[in-house]
């Protein structure tokens, strides 16, 4: 199976077969390949309600290599979901027409709550026994952010437009940011969060479990790895004390001051300041103590969905 997940800041492969017959139950996805490239397929989309050319151009490049992966591979089911940033944009037919002639199938647009969802399914599965249930899962993306409540399924979930781009685009204009476009961004935060809260329970849940680049790139931080090894990220539970240290030097550094930071990708420097100020205040809103980061998320819940 191949599940392609197209966010607003990357996009992303995943070539997995299932898990053999002898496998125990919960058991993950048997991986083949994990690929990542960041396209900003959501460049100006807040401010322009349009997809870049040139946006669609860096997504068409990545999409070329993948289906050459994917016919290598033999590959019988491919599904690919397009999220936050086709959502919005009022060009949405262009980047379809481009992904059909590029892949052979079509882009499939979910809605926020579908996405919450898969996102939930590839995330809780596998989770380690102090992990307990019910857990609150939130997938920080580029546009935004799922908030998902469930134990053995969802119970709850609900969508809203904050994320690492979206928020940098909004607010952080500074390099770095000033306190007062910290302090923007802040409210804006808060107020989304408390929005999405009133509607899933996630102040009752007994885990948050964090999603997508932004989170496992703090707790990589966190644990100042010397590279970013997502063996040692899955899974790891980090403090907020330790989340906000990180996201407060975050804020006080440049671009490419960020660059120096071992485990940071170089298409996540000028946005990971947002993205780690958005899972600060989701994890001050929603009363969480910790959080437990995951590697496997929307895009395992992707290809679960092919099985």
């Amino acid at each position: 199976m191949a599940a392609i997940d197209c966010g607003t800041n990357s996009i992303r492969l995943l070539v997995a077969d299932l898990p053999g017959p002898d496998a125990p139950p919960g058991a993950p996805l048997v991986d083949l390949i994990r690929q990542m490239e960041i396209v900003r397929l959501g460049q100006g989309v807040d401010r322009t309600g349009r997809l870049a050319p040139e946006a669609i151009e860096r997504t068409r490049a990545a999409l070329v290599g993948y289906a050459e992966r994917i016919e290598s591979l033999g590959v019988d089911r491919v599904r690919m979901c397009a999220t936050s940033a086709s959502r919005d944009a009022s060009n949405a037919d262009d980047f379809r027409a481009m992904v059909l002639d590029t892949l052979g199938v079509a882009p499939e647009v979910v809605t926020g709550v579908e996405e919450a969802r898969l996102s939930f399914t590839g995330a809780v599965r596998g989770l380690p026994a102090d992990a307990r249930p019910p857990y609150l899962v939130v997938d920080i993306g580029g546009g935004s952010t799922e908030f998902v409540v469930g134990g053995a399924e969802v119970e709850s979930a609900v969508s809203v437009d904050i994320g690492c781009v979206r928020m940098t685009e909004r607010h952080l204009h500074g390099d770095p940011p000033s306190a007062a476009q910290v302090a923007a961004a802040e409210a804006d935060i808060a107020e989304a969060v408390d929005r999405a809260l009133a509607v899933v329970p996630g102040r009752e849940a007994a885990t948050l479990v964090g999603l997508a680049g932004s989170v496992t790139t703090v707790v990589g931080i966190a644990q100042e790895l010397p590279e970013y090894d997502p063996a040692r990220i899955h899974h790891a539970r980090v403090s907020y004390e330790a989340v906000a240290k990180v996201t407060a030097d975050l804020l006080t550094r440049s671009a490419a001051q960020r660059m120096e930071i071992p485990v940071m990708h170089p298409g996540r420097a000028d946005v990971i300041g947002a993205g780690a100020l958005v899972l600060r205040g989701i994890m001050e809103r929603a009363g969480m103590t910790s959080v437990v980061a995951s590697e496997h998320d929307i895009l395992d819940g992707i290809a679960w969905s092919l099985a």
